[in-house]
């Protein structure tokens, strides 16, 4: 049988060849493969091939990103009481229903199942679309643990927030093994000097072996290797899971034991245990500077109906209590820094399973959600009054498609949404752009009166898609034209992202 694997993951094109990039990672190359072609070198990943370039890759455009790693030099104290992670993998890997049962396992109430993915879209698609947080006790420890996506459309998402953490757990299919977004994942987290907690899931299904486990390992190591992990990163923990029946080993063979106890009708009280336990021991205590002022990158925005905008993030340095004045800086490459608001805090507060704990006071390396800058967007840096330096930030890939989002012309206008204008319309899309680090928005082109239309940039289909039915269920109304590529001049030389296709034949 053959079977065709279409991934929404970008690579090169350069002239008539077509060389693939790392897999989920958006890259571009001018006209000309002389230059490139001896320093391709190929991966094998299970039974199938990719191709990937031993060199090193550029960053792309715009300032929107992740945090840098703050100065060495800075850093000056730990917090042993806290562990920040990431739970990372390609979609429909299991990410969500895993947290689930680590937040069961530490006695948060857990009403649904998949209970991270909140909105309506993602209970219907059934994958997640927005990252999130939660925190949740063990052992006199507190863990701040992310949700994030694993399609590939909505790697921004992934990007912005590993800024936040310290660690993450790399959770990937037994059977399937790493595919196109688990590569993408690996990238950004070894990049960001993270080391992996690696965990093979779904080894409840009977055609995972120990034997194809191993094999899925060793997949796992060439690909780490591949994209430049250090030997500490190299030297990855790995775990057995099945998230679904909520057990985690060390070995293969305590998790069947498990598995068999479950099967067996036997109530398997701790068996979450295993994971959480390594995530205290691999994940380090967050760092900064206790006696500093206050500073937090802006990684997450959401809106609340009585508090107005939310800011989340991780605190930098500093403390902040509800009350404080604090001022919202804009990190730019030309001018250092400029400054956006100033506000009070009026609200803070965390997240303890799937509900809101309300703080007076916010600490280094606690990740909350602050209320009282109204202006301020993802990227800024929330600081004391006194701060001039706002936290510098790390471009993120850009976006590969485009399409025009315009007012509603046709002969049936009017008929079944109430946002009608393009002044309305502009808003909402400005609005996506800010909270949205992977969206970028421009004015259309030709043939619009100005404000009429909008283009509207993206990582892919699924996105956009997405974007397009959120606004219609909010009462939008609008007229969209068919994605096309973006194209990008630099030195005379066009470029162009591709898609990256991965055959596996049985």
């Amino acid at each position: 049988m053959l079977s065709v694997v279409r991934h929404a993951c970008r690579g090169l094109v350069t002239g008539h060849a077509s060389l693939t990039a790392p897999m989920g990672v958006s890259r571009w190359a001018q006209v000309g493969t002389e230059e490139l072609l001896p320093r391709m070198r190929t991966m094998y990943m299970g039974k199938g091939v990719v191709s990937n370039f031993g060199m090193p890759w550029g960053t792309g455009m715009g300032l929107r990103g992740m945090a840098t790693a703050p100065d060495p030099a800075e850093e000056d104290a730990v917090v042993p009481e806290t562990r920040n992670f990431a739970i990372i993998a390609h979609v429909d890997h299991g990410k969500t229903t895993m947290l689930d049962k680590l937040m069961s396992q530490c006695d948060q109430a857990v009403a649904v199942e998949r209970a991270m993915d909140s909105n309506d879209l993602e209970k219907e698609r059934g994958i997640t679309i927005q990252s999130k947080y939660t925190s949740f006790q063990w052992k006199g420890l507190t863990l701040n643990a992310v949700d994030t996506p694993g399609h590939a459309d909505f790697g921004g998402e992934v990007e912005r927030v590993l800024s936040m953490v310290d660690g993450c757990i790399l959770l990937v299919d037994a059977l399937e093994g790493p595919l196109a977004q688990t590569k993408f994942v690996v990238s950004k987290a070894l990049a960001r000097g993270l080391q992996p907690l690696l965990v093979l899931n779904k080894i409840d299904r009977p055609s995972v072996t120990e034997d194809r486990c191993m094999e899925v390992e060793h997949d796992l190591f060439d690909l780490f290797a591949a994209l430049g992990a250090n030997d500490d990163q190299l030297d990855f923990r790995t775990l057995y899971a099945s998230a679904r029946e909520g057990i985690a080993a060390e070995s293969w063979d305590k998790a069947q034991e498990l598995l068999k106890r479950k099967a067996a009708g036997e109530t398997v009280e701790m068996g979450m245990s295993a994971l959480l336990d390594a995530v205290v021991e691999n994940v380090p205590p967050p760092k900064g500077v206790v006696e500093s002022d206050f500073r937090m990158l802006v990684t997450m925005i959401e809106r609340d109906n009585f508090m107005g905008r939310l800011l989340t993030g991780r605190v930098s340095s500093g403390h902040v209590r509800v009350g404080d004045r604090v001022k919202a800086l804009i990190c730019t490459s030309e001018e250092g820094a400029a400054p956006r608001t100033e506000g009070r805090v009026t609200k803070l507060f965390t997240r303890q399973g799937m509900s809101r704990a309300i703080l007076e006071e916010a600490k280094v390396g606690d990740i909350v959600s602050i209320a009282g800058i109204p202006e301020a967007t993802v990227t800024d840096t929330v600081a004391a009054m006194t701060v001039e330096a706002p936290i510098p930030t790390n471009p993120i890939d850009p976006p590969t498609i485009k399409m025009t989002f315009g007012v509603n012309d046709s002969p049936l206008a009017g008929r079944e949404g109430t946002q009608l204008t393009g002044s309305k319309l502009g808003d909402r899309l400005k609005a996506e752009a800010e909270s949205n680090v992977s969206i970028a928005l421009e004015a259309a082109a030709g043939g619009r009166s100005a404000g009429d239309a909008y283009e509207v940039q993206g990582r892919g289909e699924l996105q956009l898609g997405v974007l397009i039915e959120t606004m219609r269920r909010e009462g939008f109304e609008m007229s969209v034209s068919p994605p096309a590529v973006v194209y990008q001049e630099e030195g005379g030389q066009r470029r162009e992202p591709i898609e990256e296709v991965m055959i596996q034949v049985e």
